[in-house]
């Protein structure tokens, strides 16, 4: 009965706040969300948000849309279910890395999009747009376990980095930090389900090799990159974690369609 209460009262309430956190989907129902350990479930949310973009992309290729067009409108639903939140991030971040330190914070708050940030934008939607016309078919492999990964990039950021605020009274991710272990158990055991699946289910002994690959490149860069902008920055918060995702996600993708 404690265990079933706890599951109800922390994990259960805390999904819930991280599916109204990191996507645009309606609240679940009967379920009062809380937001103190949402960051725990952000990479089985990209991995599922992942993979509804995946069979949104083969649903259209199988009823003649073009490569083309559906690689655009597979990117599209993303930016619709997390209401372009990293990319925001992503563009932010870019503004403020470029501004300078002494006015890196300022710049990172402003409302108004820079130069840099609309280009970091332009940049890195291209090169998605690239690679899924390259990877195609295999999408469905490949893109679930990127967004996983790049919202796991998060946990690292958190474990590591100081939060920098850009007000007095703002939420953190920090304040209710139970330490990476913790935070990163359920991402990890989701993720050892996926492998285990994969290893079962995929007949092509290259693909697997190459899925195997993808995973571990998805170590390195969830941990690397995080930690080069924390660096850059000083620390963390919600618009470099944004940026975060995106990076990982992009380099992910380029990586497995250079294995190609």
């Amino acid at each position: 009965m404690n265990l079933f209460f706890l599951i109800k009262k922390y994990l259960i309430k805390n999904f819930a706040g991280s599916w109204i956190f990191y996507t645009t989907f309606p609240k679940i129902p009967l379920i009062n969300p809380i937001f103190k350990n949402i960051a725990q479930f952000a990479p089985p949310l990209g991995f599922f948000i992942g993979t509804m973009q995946s069979y949104i992309f083969l649903f259209l290729r199988t009823n003649s849309w073009s490569i083309y067009t559906s690689t655009l409108i597979c990117l599209a639903s993303g930016y619709l279910i997390t209401g372009g939140l990293h990319l925001d991030g992503l563009m932010d971040t870019f503004d403020g890395i470029f501004a300078g330190k002494k006015k890196r914070l300022k710049a990172m708050k402003d409302s108004k999009v820079g130069s840099f940030g609309v280009q970091s934008l332009v940049f890195i939607t291209l090169i998605q747009i690239a690679c899924i016309i390259k990877i195609q078919n295999q999408i469905i492999i490949v893109l679930p376990i990127c967004l996983f990964w790049g919202r796991f990039s998060n946990l690292f950021f958190i474990e590591k980095f100081k939060y920098l605020s850009y007000q007095k009274k703002s939420i953190s991710h920090k304040k209710f930090w139970n330490g990476f272990k913790k935070e990163s158990l359920i991402s990890i055991i989701f993720l050892c389900i996926f492998i285990t699946y994969q290893l079962f289910s995929i007949t092509s002994q290259a693909i697997l090799i190459k899925f195997l690959i993808l995973i571990l490149i998805g170590i390195l860069l969830s941990y690397s990159i995080p930690n080069i902008l924390g660096n850059i920055i000083g620390g963390f918060n919600g618009d470099a974690c944004g940026a975060s995702v995106v990076l990982v996600e992009t380099a992910m993708l380029f990586m497995y369609a250079i294995l190609l």
